[in-house]
Order: structure tokens, then C-alpha cells, then sequence
């Protein structure tokens, strides 16, 4: 236990010294809701909805619908998703993207923390509907996240649960390093079919003129269907 606590609070606090605020920062709002169906052992298919207010925390200026299938072969998982995703400014419709993704996700415990190493490649496709013009690139992710519960050995009903995770992003255009990801939280799972997560995101940008941090207040509720009660549980964090 006190292995799994010294490596949760070493992810915590990973990239604390990077996340001062500037005065000229200000909260965003990050709001997610996810659907998985566990068929079986194996297969998963997951759909997620997600806004975020990034300008203005109350009004929305962004958002995300995706999904895609998973199959677990032991602590492995493979998965393949797609989705659209569209950027406001200023009130009007900027950018839609769609985005295809190959992830692979190797899931073990150390003692009650359970760790997550995550990788994904995705290709992206843009449309600009004000210009009437298309881009694509790609974008390759690594995640390492954390959850320990607290009041109980494993995840199950009435257990609150920390977490936290690290993601870099990656991409052939200049500059290579895109963007660093960083959150932290605390959770509740109601029962087998429901769970509830809210926490701090930061968020550090790189574009070949600037750079810029984003901190959002991050809420999720996820709702799973399981026909196997017995499977053991794990819940979405922000993605």
C-alpha cells in the first residue's frame, strides 16, 4: 500500500512545477459523459459526449462525439475508434474534424493502485466550412494514469477512488512535442452501473508561435452495462 501511494503522489505531482497559473488564465469547463457495453469477458464497445467551454466556462465552445470497440485479452487491450469533434470561435462554427484512432492499453496493480500505460495513433481530417478547406495530419499519444481507491480494496459500489494521469502528444509537424496533459481528481462509484469523477486538468499548448495553458474543471458521469457482474470494473477518465 504505501508503494501505491508514493507512485500515485510521483504522478501527482509529475508536472506541478509547469502548471502556475498567469494572471490572464482563467477556468474552463471540461464536461464528459461515457456509455460503455461490456458484451463479455473480451469485447467492450464504448460511446463518450463531451463539451468543454474553453473561451468562457458557461458557454460552450467545443465539442465531441466518439466511440469505437475494445477486446481484452488478459491486462491487453486493443481498440479502434472514430469520431467528429467541433471548434466555435466567436460564435461561429470554425472547425469540424473527424478522427480515426488505433490505442492500445496495457492495464496491472501494484497492490491497490491500479496503473494504465496507453498508446494511440490517430489520423485527423479537417473541414473549415468558412474558408471551404481541408487539411489532415496525424497525432501520437502516450497516457500513464493511476486510480487507488480509498474506502475498499477494489473498485466496487460506495467506493470513492483518486486519480491521476500524464498524457504527451506528439506529431510530424513542427513542433514535434503538441501539447502536455495533466489531471487529477477524485471519484465516486454509485454502483456496478454508474460512477462519477471530478477533478483539476491542466493543459500546455505548442504551436509554432505560441504557447498557451488551459485549466479546466473536469466532470464526468459513466454509465456501464455489464452482462457479466463479475468482470472487474475500471472507469473512463478525461480523454
Amino acid at each position: 500500500m504505501k508503494k501505491s501511494l508514493n507512485l500515485l503522489v510521483l504522478l501527482l505531482t509529475f508536472t506541478a512545477g509547469f502548471s502556475q497559473t498567469n494572471p490572464r488564465e482563467h477556468i474552463s469547463s471540461f464536461n464528459m459523459m461515457s456509455f460503455s457495453y461490456k458484451h463479455d469477458k473480451n469485447w467492450l464497445a464504448y460511446l463518450e459526449l463531451q463539451t468543454r467551454g474553453i473561451e468562457d466556462f458557461v458557454k460552450i465552445d467545443y465539442y465531441e462525439v466518439k466511440g469505437g470497440l475494445g477486446y481484452n485479452i488478459g491486462k491487453h487491450q486493443p481498440f479502434v475508434g472514430i469520431g467528429t469533434y467541433g471548434t466555435y470561435r466567436n460564435s461561429d462554427f470554425y472547425q469540424r474534424e473527424t478522427r480515426l484512432w488505433l490505442q492500445y492499453t496495457y492495464s496491472h496493480n501494484l497492490d491497490r493502485l491500479k496503473l494504465d500505460h496507453r498508446v494511440r495513433a490517430e489520423k485527423r481530417l479537417y473541414y473549415y466550412p468558412q474558408t471551404d478547406t481541408e487539411a489532415n495530419t496525424e497525432r501520437y499519444r502516450y497516457r500513464l494514469s493511476a486510480t487507488l481507491p480509498i474506502n475498499r480494496e477494489k473498485l466496487e459500489a460506495n467506493t470513492f477512488f483518486v486519480n491521476a494521469f500524464n498524457e504527451v502528444f506528439v506529431g510530424p509537424e513542427e513542433p514535434t512535442f503538441k501539447r502536455n496533459r495533466f489531471l487529477t481528481g477524485i471519484g465516486y462509484v454509485y454502483n456496478h452501473n454508474v460512477s462519477a469523477n471530478l477533478a483539476y486538468m491542466w493543459q500546455r499548448e505548442f504551436t509554432a508561435d505560441n504557447t498557451r495553458n488551459l485549466h479546466f474543471l473536469y466532470f464526468a458521469l459513466n454509465f456501464t452495462l455489464d452482462r457479466l457482474k463479475d468482470v472487474p470494473q475500471s472507469y473512463p477518465v478525461a480523454d
